[in-house]
């Protein structure tokens, strides 16, 4: 006996209230967090164009057409150009992370839509409009049953990204309300992206948020066209959350209920630091001890307690973790990211060199960093930290973060997000003139006609 469908599916919900929105309705803090996105998102494709994956990248994608691969002269395909910047955005792990997902929301959207718009509709308030849905829906979705899809074997951003960005690009160029229902029933069958790349640091997730970005356009383009996609791609017996996460009793209203009207986009965090976001105040913890003048020999053991969600991603299997197989591993080893930031003061990009997680002093002191379980943990929620370090005299010493800096609770300034995408910037080549031309093109690309040429270089 086949289920009754409801008379109203979710995506209709959904679709009719981002039919409604525009462009000059946005909360001032809406605009200004898609302004801080788009300095932060460029200057990540900036740090890695000459990087080895981004070649690969541009190298297999083999149409032309007139969008822009920012960082590099060659012009591509709307969905080129979206693979791209999508992959380079996401390829060191220094982006964008909603604490609530956890997902990294400006590594899909902003390339999806800013291809689409250079393609079909080169208009700045398409775009920011384009960005705010894309980025709001992505979140959003990632809250309804929280931790299911990583337990599933799935990439949050991956699978969520192609649904937000189908919403995005419907939303910037558009879209009626029927046509952005079968953009995000197309898209449904689209998503993908697979957590092995844990197993050795892989770089298969580099490319998820640009194989999302490209899969939401393409679906945001044939709803417009009329093809026909699933009206209950979200809660139907065989429709997303059912594939991706094993349920189909997740928390709708999470998505719909007062979409529109309240933003959790605003609450994006930017990152300080270029690894696994839940790693980010055990590093805090980490230099605060060195900070007390504790040296690593002094140490027993660094016992951190954890939040379980994030055991099969950061901690286990526990013996490798300590000892990434390279520097990709290292971002996501909570060991590693650890004995990095108390043996170095900090952690930057350098810091997930191959040499530098192979470095002996912080080798050994990974292999004293172990976790523990606290079933009081509140992630996804909140990412917090706590290291308890047990010296060899007796001696035990304890740190806390209370939250991830960078995020709701202590966010980045504008001047410290600059800050960021100047330094990133340089570090892919460019000098003061282009970061300063750069900047000014970024600050009023969502008042007027949109020209990304400044970025090809």
């Amino acid at each position: 006996m086949v289920d009754k469908l409801p008379e109203t599916a979710i995506a209709e919900v959904l679709a009719g209230k981002i039919a409604a929105l525009r462009a000059d309705s946005l909360p001032p803090a809406v605009r200004r967090k898609c302004e801080e996105l788009l300095i932060d998102v460029v200057g990540l494709c900036v740090t890695v164009r000459n990087e080895g994956y981004i070649k690969a990248a541009i190298a297999a994608w083999d149409d032309e057409g007139p969008c822009t691969a920012i960082g590099h002269a060659r012009t591509m395909s709307a969905a080129g150009a979206a693979f791209v910047n999508g992959t380079a955005i996401h390829g060191e792990d220094f982006d964008d992370t909603f604490e609530g997902g956890p997902v990294h929301a400006g590594a899909v959207i902003v390339p999806a839509v800013l291809a689409a718009c250079e393609r079909h509709k080169p208009d700045g308030p398409s775009v920011l409009l384009g960005i705010a849905v894309g980025v709001e829906t992505m979140c959003r979705l990632s809250t309804v049953a929280p931790t299911l899809t990583h337990k599933a074997g799935f990439h949050p951003t991956a699978i969520f990204g192609a649904m937000g960005a189908a919403a995005g690009v419907g939303a910037a160029l558009g879209l009626t309300a029927r046509q952005l229902v079968d953009a995000l029933g197309t898209v449904g069958s689209m998503a993908s992206g697979i957590i092995e790349y844990l197993a050795e640091g892989a770089w298969t997730k580099r490319l998820h948020p640009g194989w999302a970005a490209q899969s939401g356009l393409r679906a945001a383009l044939l709803g417009r066209a009329g093809f026909i996609g699933p009206r209950t791609v979200f809660e139907g017996v065989h429709g997303f959350f059912h594939g991706f996460a094993n349920t189909t009793k997740g928390d709708y209203d999470a998505i719909t209920g007062d979409f529109g009207q309240r933003w959790v986009t605003e609450t994006l965090a930017f990152k300080p630091y270029p690894c696994g976001t839940m790693t980010h105040p055990y590093i805090d913890c980490a230099r605060r001890l060195a900070a007390k003048g504790i040296k690593g020999s002094d140490i027993k053991e660094m016992v951190c307690e954890v939040g379980e969600g994030t055991v099969h991603r950061l901690w286990e299997p526990l013996a490798a973790k300590q000892k990434p197989t390279n520097g990709y591993a290292g971002k996501f080893s909570t060991p590693y990211c650890v004995a990095a930031g108390f043996v170095r003061g900090n952690v930057g990009l350098g810091d997930f060199a191959d040499d530098a997680v192979r470095d002996p002093a912080v080798v050994e002191l990974a292999g004293k960093v172990r976790y523990q379980i606290d079933p009081n943990n509140p992630y996804p929620k909140n990412f917090t930290g706590h290291i308890r370090a047990v010296l060899n005299d007796g001696r035990v010493v304890e740190e806390r973060q209370p939250h991830m800096r960078g995020g709701a609770h202590e966010p980045l300034t504008r001047q410290d997000i600059e800050d960021k995408f100047a330094l990133n910037a340089t570090h892919g080549g460019w000098n003061d003139g282009h970061i300063k031309e750069a900047l000014a093109l970024m600050r009023t690309l969502y008042d007027g006609r949109i020209d990304l040429a400044p970025l090809r270089r």
